[in-house]
């Protein structure tokens, strides 16, 4: 199936169905039939946790679950007792995906990887999947068919905010212990700047694995590993720009195995991030490779969504990224600049009609003139 090609609906509906199927399961193994759920205040705001009794008797464990108000957590507390596994149906399921409808899997020790971490509860604990791998989820997420070229990958990154580590008092067990169950092969890359913990983990077979979180404190700390609690022993290095990808992550099925249900980014988001830190990474040929792989999956993402109507929602992206400052605007312009004039009037027109559809006024956007320029100079890009 050609890149941007929609997927059938019953191909959308058999997705929908995984991703609800995954998500149940995912109850059913987390928490055992002898606890209960309870809702507890912090800060004002309603979360749920899991309470077992400890083996002795004295008091609760008490795991974190989610917010209450995620509808898709609180439907499945108040009927947990009726959610079934059902891992045959599952794994038919995303056969048939991967089969018939040509969506993409991971690499054998990427799709490994994420459901280790996924059972081990790194996605309970509001931890989002990023990177490639997770651009990999967005042909399903938007029902297209994304420019595969883009999907190669030898690491995999996971992204927490930091005051979430600290927050909800719950961690996932060691890290290293959690990648060794599936390549015993896994060992500690120690931090260049504190040598006593590690933000990455690579195997024999030289798959990566790293820890991310958004810097929100001083240029000082980029490259200073940051301790993360809810991480299980490991640290996260900080990124700019990073708290704008993961704000409000969507739900997704990584097609693995019986599926593997992640939290992503929202899609345009992910776009929108792409085109920025692909024009800001270092002048050598690692880094070049890798902005334009980061154009691509924009590019690829902008495509599909604008098949799909969706003007309003890269429109709303792009927006708030371009309102965050002078360094956001002129990273999105360079990058913009790079594409070819097909794609550059395509994708001005596009967010020209979402930001009008948002009220506001493409000239705030330097929108206006390349628009009516593009309209009179350019075909639309179909």
């Amino acid at each position: 199936m050609p890149a941007n090609h929609g997927l059938d609906i019953t191909y959308q509906t058999l997705y929908s169905e995984l991703v609800q199927r995954s998500l149940d399961e995912s109850f059913t193994s987390e928490f055992s039939s002898n606890g209960r759920f309870v809702a507890v205040e912090v800060k004002g705001k309603k979360y749920w946790y899991f309470d077992t009794p400890k083996p002795e008797g004295s008091g609760q464990d008490r795991r974190y679950v989610g917010p209450v108000d995620d509808p898709e957590i609180t439907k499945r507390v108040e009927a947990f007792k009726d959610l079934k596994a059902d891992l045959k149906g599952r794994r038919r399921l995303v056969s048939t995906l991967i089969r018939e409808a040509y969506l993409p899997r991971p690499l054998p020790i990427a799709g490994q990887v994420v459901e280790g971490l996924a059972k081990a509860g790194f996605f309970r604990l509001r931890g989002v999947l990023v990177g490639t791998v997770a651009y990999q989820c967005y042909s399903a997420v938007l029902g297209r068919r994304l420019d595969a070229v883009a999907m190669q990958t030898g690491d995999a990154d996971f992204a927490q905010f930091h005051e979430t580590s600290v927050a909800i008092k719950d961690s996932m067990p060691p890290i290293l212990e959690v990648l060794r169950q599936v390549d015993p092969t896994f060992r500690e890359i120690p931090s260049q700047a504190d040598g006593r913990v590690s933000t990455q983990f690579v195997s024999r077979d030289n798959f990566k694995v790293e820890f991310l979180t958004p810097n929100q404190w001083s240029d000082d700390q980029a490259g200073k590993p940051v301790p993360m609690p809810a991480l299980g022993g490991a640290a996260a290095s900080p990124l700019r720009f990073l708290d704008y990808l993961i704000y409000q992550p969507v739900r997704a099925v990584l097609l693995h195995g019986a599926g593997v249900p992640v939290l992503v980014p929202s899609p345009e988001r992910y776009a929108i991030h792409k085109l920025i830190v692909g024009s800001r990474r270092k002048e050598d040929r690692d880094a070049t490779t890798k902005s334009a792989k980061d154009r691509l999956q924009a590019r690829s993402i902008i495509e599909a969504m604008t098949a799909n109507r969706q003007h309003a929602d890269i429109a709303s992206a792009f927006t708030e990224a371009w309102n965050r400052g002078d360094q956001w605007r002129a990273a999105i312009r360079t990058s913009i600049a790079t594409y070819d004039d097909d794609f550059q009037s395509s994708l001005l027109t596009e967010l020209a009609k979402g930001v009008t559809e948002l009220g506001s006024d493409p000239a705030g956007y330097d929108l206006s003139d390349k628009l009516a320029k593009a309209e009179t100079t350019q075909p639309r890009s179909k």
